[in-house]
């Protein structure tokens, strides 16, 4: 087996422009990847096929890991003969990206092993056919993805932004369509910071908290006390959420941050503290 490493992301900023006439929304967002990812196995087999560690995860062709190797079966005009296993770290429903991660580094991968000579920007195009945030993770950099997502630059400003993060995510998830569906129509709740923080020259907003801190005001709830808390330089909801991440002074502060929120937030939070990966590519893990 040869495994590699799907790095997720959290959206450093995010504004929603508008609807589209196809229905989608206009973006304007960038997405930086970090440490934390699933890990993907692939092992010689007839036919395309997938198993997955996490209970309840689809192996069928809903899942994007199919679905992609799909993608690169018709792009090349063939079987692509793998057994991918996927090993799960990145939580569903969170705004991390960890589904999308796992395409990509299928298209990657599969490009690699079968010798497809695929450029990047042709991969980046499959990747839109499948999903709007994909084509980031086969740049796998901080990037700035426009139009709904598909269209990807990435950022060398960016690169060297490498801060500590503390990320937060209760028990529920959040839907995405749900989130943009409601956003046009969605206020502010009082008492709760949604403007722009300047963290390190670099504007940390996104405008989907709204919808979503609507409905689901625990969230909100975990922002201000986010914010509130000594050590924490930025906070603010990834993509369509349900996780929160906030940006640390030191391990120390995360540390007794992370041992605070499960006492005075809700002990059941999945926690996860680590930094932005100067290059999150799909990598290939030592054996």
């Amino acid at each position: 087996m040869i495994s590699y490493k799907a790095p997720c992301k959290v959206n450093a900023s995010l504004r929603v422009l508008g609807k589209r006439e196809d229905g989608f929304h206009e973006v304007d967002t960038v997405m930086v990847p970090l440490e934390l990812s699933d890990e993907l196995g692939f092992s010689p087999a007839p036919c395309l096929e997938m198993s997955c560690s996490a209970p309840g995860v689809p192996v069928d062709e809903s899942n994007l890991v199919m679905k992609a190797g799909r993608l690169m079966e018709r792009e090349l005009g063939r079987t692509m003969p793998w057994h991918v296993h996927l090993v799960k770290n990145v939580p569903h429903g969170a705004g991390l990206g960890g589904g999308s991660s796992d395409a990509a580094c299928v298209l990657k991968v599969l490009n690699s092993l079968e010798n497809g000579g695929l450029p990047p920007e042709r991969l980046v195009e499959l990747a839109g056919e499948i999903g709007s945030d994909i084509g980031f993770f086969i740049y796998g950099t901080a990037c700035r993805c426009t139009g709904r997502g598909e269209n990807v630059a990435p950022l060398p400003d960016w690169r060297e932004w490498a801060p500590l993060l503390v990320l937060l995510k209760p028990s529920f998830g959040v839907s995405t369509p749900d989130a943009y569906r409601r956003w046009a129509g969605s206020r502010e709740l009082p008492g709760i910071p949604y403007g722009e923080q300047e963290v390190d020259g670099h504007v940390l907003v996104n405008d989907l908290e709204k919808p979503v801190f609507e409905k689901h005001l625990f969230l909100a709830e975990m922002k201000r006390w986010l914010l509130a808390r000594r050590g924490v330089r930025g906070a603010m909801m990834s993509g369509s959420g349900s996780t929160m991440f906030a940006v640390m002074e030191d391990e120390n502060v995360a540390r007794t941050l992370m041992e605070d929120a499960a006492r005075e937030l809700d002990p059941t939070l999945w926690m996860w503290s680590g930094r932005v990966a100067q290059q999150g590519f799909c990598k290939n893990m030592p054996q």
